[in-house]
Parts: structure tokens; sequence; C-alpha cells
């Protein structure tokens, strides 16, 4: 069949631009590749969001690793959920292959290879720069959100939080919380019902149990400082190109409550870090979260509403996030409703459910007269997708069947080797991946208890040794990390106080003096 005469000029017409693009690929009609029908996503338009699906095997990977290259290019910071470890490739340049050659002939469009600077980070037990964050950053509304509390259990949570504040107790890890939790309802729970009322067993052992359902997943690995300043995801390298902040995640499949924990955190403290942008003429920081749905798989319905709330607001301040999963449907539909970019790869129809599920994926696009979609989704090869993107007035662009083109970095993961050597060279792993154990809740009640239960001829004299002793040890080790780590966010305080109030909704609402940094 003949290209139709109008199919080009409407292609070329809906993604034309006046600013900066990323070419994504080229248009396709009947198997033919239009090296003059360019698909190129407008850069002012990626604070909207988007989405890219497909079947496993389709190239959503690699479509993901172009749109990172573009991004970084023209000097946008890039952070990159790496659920299945392959991601680690783009620090490197790429091989010319045959396939290559041929793909981009088509294309009309130049292949060279490029490798981009990128930044190893892990939640866990990976090799990395570590991301942490304390309870006392969370608040009490997150934090009881994160553990899915009613509302009984939410109170016993603010309770206890306030009890900390008051006292001057910084919940810093987990292990801080538990011990006030379970201090405030064994050795002092008198003193804590006379000023602040009873805390019901029951409740205070749901909240345990709910605490030790995150610890299973090395929710306790997070949880703790250094505390990482969102800030520093803003980043280029001497030549201009954007950092790629590369979070590997491949031991957290099997844990997505402590995936959507930090997510959650993640985007509601950059919200809160970041100023009010308005319209930009490239964003500042795009997200890209490949195996979405591991987000929504264990996520309360209130901690959905976070999300929502959180992904609605925050591209104005210069932030997108585009979600990578095998089907749209994974995406809840209020989210899903928010996103401006759509690249759909192909999906499988082997069972009816299959073929009544990509009837309804066909109806979230824009109606074409040159596609039959819901038909064409099965029948698209690797490396071919179907694109629409917002154009610069905000409309939804054409329905393209789209040859993507081949990323400019390696399609494969760093060797270990490759790893150490980044890592190694990295100023921010050196800075965050320092261990600061400082005195916290848990080492002050264990004090409290220990001293009112010595004879009392001994207490004093027990506690200025003990407290001299680790002073001394203390002082050697962390003394160093607290003055260039710690302190230096400490001066971050004051206006993330002011934006506290907006965020009420957050847990962010009380300040205290143990709350001295941000969730990261």
């Amino acid at each position: 069949m003949s290209v139709p005469d109008s199919f080009i000029p409407a292609i070329q017409q809906g993604y034309s631009s006046k600013g900066n693009t990323i070419t994504l690929g080229a248009a396709v009609f009947e198997s033919n590749v239009l090296s003059q029908a360019p698909v190129k996503i407008p850069l002012s338009t990626l604070n909207r969001h988007g989405l890219i699906a497909g079947a496993t095997g389709t190239g959503k990977t690699k479509t993901l690793q172009v749109l990172a290259e573009g991004l970084s290019s023209q000097g946008v910071s890039v952070m990159l959920m790496d659920i299945k470890g392959d991601l680690s490739g783009l620090a490197m340049p790429g091989e010319a292959n045959d396939r290559i050659r041929e793909r981009h002939t088509k294309l009309g469009i130049e292949w060279k290879p490029a490798a981009f600077p990128c930044e190893l980070m892990s939640l866990s037990g990976e090799k990395g720069l570590r991301l942490r964050a304390t309870v006392s950053e969370f608040g009490p509304v997150l934090f009881s959100k994160v553990l899915g509390l009613n509302d009984t259990q939410s109170g016993v949570v603010s309770l206890i939080f306030k009890y900390a504040d008051d006292r001057e107790l910084p919940l810093l890890d987990l292990k801080d919380f538990k011990k006030v939790l379970q201090y405030c309802t064994n050795e002092g729970k008198d003193e804590v019902k006379k000023e602040y009322g009873a805390i019901s067993t029951a409740s205070a052992s749901t909240i345990l149990r709910k605490i030790i359902e995150v610890e299973e997943q090395s929710a306790d690995l997070f949880f703790g400082e250094l505390s990482f300043d969102v800030n520093d995801l803003l980043r280029m390298d001497d030549s201009g190109k954007g950092y790629m902040h590369i979070v590997r995640l491949s031991d957290l499949q099997d844990k997505p409550k402590l995936f959507s924990t930090f997510m959650l955190c993640l985007l509601a403290e950059i919200y809160q870090q970041f100023p009010e942008e308005g319209d930009m003429e490239q964003p500042k920081l795009v997200l890209f979260i490949d195996e979405a749905h591991l987000i929504f798989k264990e996520a309360s319905k209130a901690l959905l509403d976070q999300l929502e709330s959180i992904i609605k607001l925050i591209r104005s301040k210069g932030v997108g996030i585009i979600f990578c999963t095998q089907s749209p449907v994974d995406i809840p539909a209020p989210v899903l409703g928010q996103l401006g970019l759509k690249i759909q790869h192909a999906l499988r129809a082997f069972t009816a459910n299959d073929r009544k599920a990509i009837k309804l994926v066909s109806e979230n696009y824009p109606d074409t007269p040159f596609y039959k979609v819901a038909s064409l989704i099965t029948e698209l090869g690797i490396g071919e997708a179907l694109v629409t993107a917002l154009t610069e007035k905000g409309t939804p662009s054409p329905l393209v069947h789209t040859c993507m083109c081949a990323p400019a970095s390696r399609m494969d993961v760093l060797s270990q080797e490759e790893q150490d050597t980044l890592i190694a060279h990295s100023k921010l792993a050196a800075r965050y991946n320092k261990v600061v154990d400082r005195e916290s809740a848990y080492e002050m009640l264990q004090g409290k208890l220990h001293s009112s239960s010595a004879p009392s001829g001994e207490k004093e004299s027990d506690k200025k040794t003990t407290d001299k002793e680790e002073g001394k040890e203390e002082g050697s080790v962390i003394g160093e990390a607290l003055d260039s780590n710690v302190g230096r966010q400490i001066a971050r305080t004051v206006a993330r106080e002011v934006t506290r109030g907006l965020l009420g909704v957050l847990g962010l609402g009380s300040s205290s003096r143990s709350r001295k940094k941000s969730w990261f």
C-alpha cells in the first residue's frame, strides 16, 4: 500500500518543535521506514511525565536508554531505577554492529558511540553510593502510611514522635523507633499516660509487627544516616552532560514495600527541596522507573493517593517521571491520566483475556486514520513502538508507528572491574558511604534504664566513666563526618520548615530538634 499523501505532512507537523528535541526514530507506514518523517519529542514537555510499555524483549530498556541519553546530552540530570541490573552500560560507549548500521541507514540518522557520566547508587547491599533516610525525617504521617496503619495506630505513631521530640531523642533508624515504642508501653507508660494519654497494647503490638514486616524487606538498611541531599542529583560533567544516577535495585524485586517506600519519600523530598519553576525550556531532572508496577503492587490506598498527588504537583518543579512497565494497566488510572508521553512497544495476545487487555490499551491512545491500533500493537517488531507525545502547545501529537534509534551507549552491563573503577572515582560515594552511628534514642533510653537499675552510689560514677570512654571512641570515628556531612545539611532546615506548612499531608507539619536533615 502506498503512503497516503497526508501522512508525512501530518507527522512532520505533529513532531516539529521550535526548541530542543530528542529524536526517537522515524515514522513507519506499511513496513516502510520514512526518514523524511523523524519522530522528535520536545524537551520542554518531558516534565509532563511519560510511559514506556511493552512485553518482555520488545525493546523497552533500549528506548529508555535512548531517552536518557538524549536528556543527558542536553545537560538534563537523570535518575534511573535499575530493577533488572542492565542499565550500567550507559557509562560506556556502544559498539556498532550490522543491525545498528542497517537500522540507522533506514532512519537516515547517523549513529555515533558515546558514554555518559554515571553514578551507581544502592538501597541495600549492592555496590555504589548508599541512599539513606532517617525515621525522624519521614514524619509521623508519612511513616504511618508506609506501614499501612489505621487512624488509631497512626495516632500512636504521632504520640511516639511527639514524645521523642519533647525528650530530644533522635529517631534515626527503626531500632530507635521500636525502642521508644517499647519504652512508652512498658517502663515509661505511667509517664506517657500522665502527659500524653495511654497507649493501647494491641496498637503497639500491631505497629511492631508492621515494622518487622518492612525490616524483613531490608528496610533497616535504608533507614539511618547519612541522608542523601537530592540537590546532589542536579549535576553536569565538564563537557556539559547531565549526570545519570543509576539506583541498582536488582536485589529488591521481591521487596516491593521497600521500593515503594523509597520512591514515595524520594518524590516528596524532591518536591519539598526544589523551587517552583513553572514552564521551563527543559526539565532539571527526569526519573525513569523501570518495572513500575512494583511501586503500586504493595502500596496501600493512602500511599497511592499520596503518589498521585505528588506526581501531579512535581512537574511544576521542573521534574519529569517516566514509568516503564509491561502494560499500561499496571499503572493506576489516575496516574496514567497524568502521562503526556506514551511509547507502546508490542504486546502479545495468547489468550482471550490478553486480547481484551490489548483492546483496552489501544483505547488509551489518540484516534488515528492511518493505523488499526489494536491489531498493530501485536504486530510491532523488536525496536518498534507506537508513539504519541505532547506538542509545545500541550496538545497530543499524532499516534505514529516508529522505528526507534539504537542507544549510543553499551547495551550491556559493566564488568565488576568497571563498576569498581566507577565507584572509586565517585566523590559522592566517598562522602555518603562513611558510616555514621551517632547516639540516638536507642542508646539514650538504654542508658536511662541502666542508670535507673544501678545502685544509687554507682549511678553517676558509672555514667561518667561510660560517657568518657564512649566519647573518645565516637569522637574519633564520627566527629569529622558530622562536621563535614551532617553539619552542612543543618543549614537547609530553615528553608525546609517554610515548605512543611504546604506539605502537612506528607507528615512534614511539625518541626523537631532531632529532625536535622531531609529524608535523604
